[in-house]
């Protein structure tokens, strides 16, 4: 836990520490990455003698949701890899990037990946398993948009792809907990489920398998990773090649156990995972970008991984996991010195880079060396691997024809990794003969006006680089953890030796095999490229992608079509039919829940529902804009009247005062509409007024079959008899909100505070205007909403001396929620009536603009709602109330003691989100809309602009100004929020 804390901190801590040392950041995050995993090294002795360590810290019991955590062999592996490459590669980035490139946000989302990798590794609960899965699909994707202007399109493709598997693998973890019923990773790949039940696991098994190819790059999934090279080498080297592609593989060793009597399991992992192999290796040997190059290699490599996971037996899996080891040696490594060829020479075409190996020795060096174990060479670690990963195809439990053919194929794909690991060293320090190297456009480079790295940048290649030099001598000491690592990912046992030399065997047998037939592709490599087609099908991986994305935007817009209509016919069809569903069920039940009688209705009833048809009548029936508002308005205060009568004082509050706000905004809104509606037809009219009583009979008819005559419900009894002794609130409703459901009504602070940035956006955009027609807005011309100052003068002497009263109201209505009507909502929307009336009292929009950000307000809410929730946690459980004070006064004159508890700070949350949402909407629909491209036209047409010229005058996108914001002399009219010009032919001011 405390790992995964540190981890977690290293992340603000590092956008601070940048604004000190910059781009050197990153050796300050080598530091810290080793010093974690130095630290996590005592643990191995508990692991190797065949413990666990687990930890498990409840966040809320009451649904067994917590942070579960759970280290074994096969997650130490990974993990070490996780920091200690990190390490390397955060060293590497402080030499790779330039002193003036901005780097806060590159450390911040690399060591948030670090985080995220190592969360997801040691997982033991499903559900955190697939956040932390998905943490990394999101890293990923914004390490590399923030890569240029070429690394959008690639980013989107590489998150829809790793995306589509997130949603496979959250498919597979909801299917296993509803077979397991547990979340408990270790616990669900026990349960007897996986046998019982064959079609379950062959379900689970497609899925998994989908989720990871999509995340570890195999067919048809392997074009994102290199698409994904747009991303600087430091991003390759970690997330492409040492972490993030490995995550798909971690998952696929994780559930092998119970996948290995699966013949599904085996077929699909051996058949991707081969040709990802086969086909990674001709790719890389079609490429002249040594980057690319790289790229389909660590595509061939991931390949044979997969594909000797697939096969499952002990051997199998314990060479996939000291491959990965080995892999991340090299990899990392080699797209390390990608990095310093590029930056030094200032190429990665292979046609144009010559003669390096004379200028850049030590690069020389350690690019062959990672290239060596790599393509399998004796000493390097890369050799031990290779061997047992053919020792693993040949352990095959299979007909020995078929074991041996897909050891074959291992052996092709083998030999294809030395040839492209020839072209690598051989393309990069020598002189390139093959195909188009005398192609003008691709001039060799002059070698002399490249220079070796400074030691600070070559380093961390070096060091993975000669760690798998040694290693490759000294291979026994991963025994005792990749023994424990592979019995963590299967059912059975086998004590893993590791060693240079195990004798002439069948394994050593095929090495040769590979080595000679690489160096025979090597010797004949310029006949060979010019014989390698460029292009073996006419389109791409990338363009049948791009085309899928694009094609689904098409659909999506098309889709869209169907309803992007004024017809309201089109947007009522759903509801009218889904309301003639509930009337026909209602029908159904009417005779079971009773009829009208003197006991389900009173006389009041009648007297409100007689006063709602008459304002619902008049706003049918009106046709000025102003009337309708009004007369709906009306509408809503008897609803909210009726609510009253029924004793819901709370509903009654909010429906009164969301009326209130709601007549405010319609009535700013109404500003930028016609004055009255347009014209129907009589005959529209009829079926409006006959599909309007339809829509109301039924939903009469609904309401009163299907609801409130069935006495109360058991939770409603226990939540009368219980909320005071639980939580000390004698306002039922408000402690539901506050108390017992607060995670629900979080989610809801969540959505509101979306929702008010959603209305933002949508009115920035509306004010952005530039149209040449006149605005609807004008024919309120002459009115009385055309003089604002004369139009409230009276309200504006009510508001004054009511003001402190409607603001003290809020506060109380706040403060009493627990014990009477009340509450943050209804609180914060008393405080909106008072912003309204600020508006509606003003005589201009400048002269009551905001001074702070609202948005902030949205963000301050939900913040605080969050926060509050970690006192609760002290308490057991996050968000349950924690009480401060009790048995205060209550200045209410109320009885009841006054507790304060955490729930009132919570519902302080969702007062000020409340209120951030309403200023939103008020201040930007309060503001005068300026039609730019209108007054930029007046004003150069009065300096002798022709009309034709006038014809292309556009306003910049997006351009909104206050008055003096504008390119020419204008003063602010006192009484009216327009504007004056010297020289005003087209009479602006009047508009």
């Amino acid at each position: 836990m405390v790992l995964l804390l540190l981890t977690l901190a290293l992340v603000p801590l590092s956008v601070l520490v940048h604004r000190a040392l910059g781009r050197d950041t990153g050796f300050f995050a080598a530091v810290a990455l080793t010093g974690i995993g130095v630290a996590t090294l005592p643990w191995l002795s508990t692991l190797l003698d065949g413990g666990v360590l687990e930890e498990h810290l409840p966040w809320i019991p009451t649904v067994d949701v917590g942070l579960s955590l759970r280290l074994d062999g096969l997650g130490m592996v990974f993990l070490l890899l996780i920091l200690f490459i990190g390490a390397l590669v955060m060293a590497y980035s402080a030499r790779y990037f330039s002193v003036k490139k901005k780097t806060s946000d590159y450390y911040l989302w690399m060591l948030m990946f670090v985080f995220a990798m190592s969360g997801m590794v040691i997982a033991d609960d499903l559900i955190l398993l697939f956040v932390f899965w998905e943490f990394t699909t999101l890293c990923s994707f914004f390490l590399i948009n923030r890569s240029g202007d070429k690394a959008p399109a690639p980013a989107q493709r590489t998150l829809l792809i790793t995306a589509a598997g997130g949603l496979g693998l959250l498919t597979a973890v909801l299917l296993i907990i509803v077979e397991t019923g547990t979340t408990s990773m270790s616990q669900a790949l026990t349960h007897s489920a996986w046998t019982e039940n064959t079609t379950f696991t062959s379900v689970v098994a497609v899925l998994i398998a989908f989720a990871a190819f999509t995340k570890s790059a195999q067919f048809p999934f392997h074009l994102w990773l290199p698409d994904a090279m747009v991303a600087p080498a430091p991003v390759s080297a970690y997330l492409h090649a040492a972490a993030m592609v490995k995550a798909g593989i971690y998952l696929l060793l994780r559930f092998s156990p119970v996948f290995e009597e699966s013949t599904l399991w085996q077929v699909l992992l051996i058949s991707a995972g081969l040709t990802t192999a086969l086909m990674g290796a001709l790719f890389a040997l079609q490429r002249h970008d040594i980057k690319e190059i790289m790229a389909y290699s660590t595509v061939s490599q991931l390949g044979f991984l997969v594909a000797v996971i697939g096969i499952g037996t002990p051997t199998a899996l314990v060479a996939a996991t000291i491959h990965v080891v080995a892999h991340a040696l090299f990899k990392s490594a080699l797209f390390m010195m990608v990095g310093i060829i590029e930056h030094e020479a200032h190429s990665r075409d292979i046609r144009r880079l010559n003669g390096l190996s004379k200028t850049m020795r030590i690069s020389l060096v350690i690019t062959l060396i990672s290239s060596l174990s790599m393509a399998g060479v004796p000493p390097l670690l890369g050799f031990v691997s290779k061997e047992h990963l053919l020792a693993g195809f040949l352990s095959a439990d299979m007909p020995a024809v078929l074991t041996w053919t897909l050891t074959l194929m291992a052996v092709l794909a083998a030999i294809g990794t030395f040839a492209y690991c020839g072209r690598i060293v051989l393309g990069a320090f020598t002189s390139y003969t093959g195909a188009g190297s005398k192609d003008e456009h691709h001039e060799p480079i002059d070698p002399t006006t490249a220079h070796e790295a400074p030691a600070s940048f070559y380093l961390p290649a070096l060091l993975p680089a000669v760690a798998g030099l040694v290693l490759g001598f000294i291979p026994f000491v991963f025994d005792g953890l990749i023994t424990r690592a592979g019995e963590d990912a299967q059912t059975g046992t086998y004590e893993a030796e590791f060693a240079l030399w195990h004798g002439f065997n069948t394994e050593l047998m095929l090495s040769a095999v590979i080595v000679l037939g690489g160096l025979l592709v090597v010797a004949m490599r310029a006949r060979l490229d010019d014989l390698i087609p460029r292009r073996i099908l006419p389109f791409t991986g990338v363009q049948v992608v791009e085309s899928m994305r694009l094609g689904s935007i098409n659909f999506g817009r098309r889709v869209g079509d169907i309803t992007r209509t004024d017809m309201h016919g089109v947007h009522l069809a759903a509801p009218g039919i889904l309301l003639a569903g509930l009337f026909i069920a209602g029908m159904v039940a009417a005779p079971v829940v009773g009829d009208f009688d003197p006991g389900h209705t009173r006389m009041t009833d009648w007297v409100l529902i007689a006063l709602l048809v008459c304002f619902l009548a008049g706003t049918v029936a009106t046709e000025n804009r102003a009337a309708a508002v009004v007369l709906a308005g009306g509408a809503g205060f008897v609803v909210a009247a009726w609510y009253f009568a029924l004793g819901a004082v709370d509903v009654g509050m909010t429906q009164l005062l969301v009326e209130i706000l709601t007549v405010v905004v319609l009535v700013l809104v109404l500003r930028k509409l016609p004055k009255r509606f347009h014209k129907v037809t009589r005959t529209r009219r009829g079926i409006s007024i006959a599909v309007a009583l339809a829509f109301g009979v039924m939903a009469f008819a609904a309401t009163f079959a299907l609801t409130g005559r069935r006495g109360q419900a058991p939770i409603a009894e226990w939540y009368l008899e219980n909320t005071y002794e639980e939580t000390g609130a004698l306002n039922v409703v408000n402690s539901i909100l506050v108390d017992f459901r607060a995670l629900d009504t979080f989610g809801e602070l969540t959505v509101l505070g979306v929702a008010g940035f959603a209305i933002l956006a949508l009115l920035n955009s509306s004010f952005a205007t530039s149209d040449n027609e006149p605005p609807a807005s004008r024919q309120w011309s002459g009115t009385p909403l055309d003089h604002a100052g004369d139009n409230t003068t009276a309200m504006r002497s009510v508001f004054n001396w009511m003001a402190p009263f409607i603001v003290l109201l809020s506060l109380i209505l706040l403060l009493r929620g627990h014990y009477e009507s009340g509450g943050g909502f209804i609180a914060a929307l008393v405080a909106g009536g008072f912003f309204a009336l600020r508006y509606l009292v003003a005589p201009s929009d400048t002269s009551v603009k905001l001074r702070f950000d609202y948005a902030l307000v949205i963000v301050g809410g939900i913040i605080t709602g969050a926060a509050i929730g970690f006192a609760g946690y002290l308490e057991g459980s996050y968000l349950r109330p924690v009480v401060i004070a009790e048995g205060l006064p209550m200045p209410w004159g109320s009885d009841a003691g006054f507790s304060l508890t955490t729930a009132l700070i919570f519902d302080v949350g969702i007062y000020l989100a409340v209120i951030g949402a309403v200023l939103v909407a008020l201040d930007r629909l309060g503001q005068a809309q300026r039609y730019p491209a209108e007054l930029l036209k007046a004003h150069r047409r009065a300096h002798g602009t022709s009309e034709a010229e006038l014809s292309t005058v556009k306003a910049p996108a997006g351009y909104h100004a206050d008055p003096g914001d504008l390119p020419f002399e204008v003063q602010a009219d006192e009484s009216w929020p327009g504007v004056h010009t010297e020289n005003d032919p087209r009479g602006v001011n009047d508009r």
